[in-house]
């Protein structure tokens, strides 16, 4: 019982600190989250499909490129622009992240889902190894 334990223990603490990244969480700071309007949209059948956005901070208006596809002709989006932002040029931009604020439940969560998988294998392991092995019936 004790073996089956220490693995769990030892899983737990490698996951811990492997950090946020090994249960698909990213720390990526996306940058300030802008509404942008789509000038150059991309059909979805190039798997590279680049938009083009363009986004106004501080009164100045700006374009930059949108990995991304779908999106009509003067559609507003949201996205993620880079800080320190370039004075001039086009700047690439992320989609804003959709799930705000769930950041900060999420590897917890995970680590707790990480710990339950952990004490079910370890109970099935030992409950495996408690059964008695019963011999075949001579026939």
């Amino acid at each position: 019982m004790a073996i089956p334990a220490a693995a769990g223990v030892l899983v737990v603490l490698l996951a811990w600190l492997a950090g946020p990244g090994l249960l698909g969480i990213t720390n990526d700071d996306l940058g300030a989250p802008v509404q942008a309007e789509v000038t150059k949209p991309a059909p979805c059948d190039n798997p590279n499909a680049v938009e083009t956005v363009k986004f106004t901070i501080a009164g100045k208006t700006h374009e930059g490129t949108l990995n991304g596809c779908g999106h009509g002709q003067g559609e507003r989006v949201e996205v993620g622009v880079p800080e320190p932002l370039p004075d001039q040029g086009t700047v690439t931009v992320r989609a804003a992240d959709t799930s705000a604020g769930a950041q900060d439940a999420r590897r917890p969560i995970g680590l707790a889902l990480l710990v339950f998988a952990c004490f079910s294998g370890g109970m099935f392991v030992y409950l495996w190894l408690s059964i008695p092995l019963r011999p075949k019936p001579a026939s």
